[in-house]
């Protein structure tokens, strides 16, 4: 189960990002030549909810990663700024705070 939430993070994080960019260009539209909220009107409920869902994720996964209060707020401050939430997924992957990405066992040199 720890795994399956942890990939769900992952994606949750990748999805933040993406519906940020989304959100951005129909802003800037909105507010740009084309005069369209469109962009807003769609994009800004998805948005939305992939923030929620995010941040119920980071709470699930510093529970069962028993993540730090500090690690677990930068993790939920990360959502806030465009982007922020890919950028703090791959230095807590880099940290080992995702879990145990083992690289397969390599064979023993020879000696001799």
């Amino acid at each position: 189960m720890r795994e399956k939430v942890t990939r769900l993070f992952v994606a949750a994080a990748i999805a933040e990002a993406c519906s940020w960019l989304a959100l951005l260009v129909g802003m800037a539209v909105k507010y740009g030549p084309p005069d369209n909220e469109l962009g807003v009107k769609i994009f800004g409920p998805i948005h939305g909810g992939l923030f929620v869902a995010y941040a119920l994720l980071v709470l699930a996964v510093a529970r069962l990663r028993r993540w730090s209060l500090p690690v677990t707020f930068v993790a939920l401050a990360s959502a806030v700024p465009p982007f922020a939430t890919v950028l703090f997924e791959r230095w807590a992957r880099r940290r080992g705070m995702l879990g145990a990405d083992r690289e397969p066992a390599r064979e023993p040199a020879p000696v001799g």
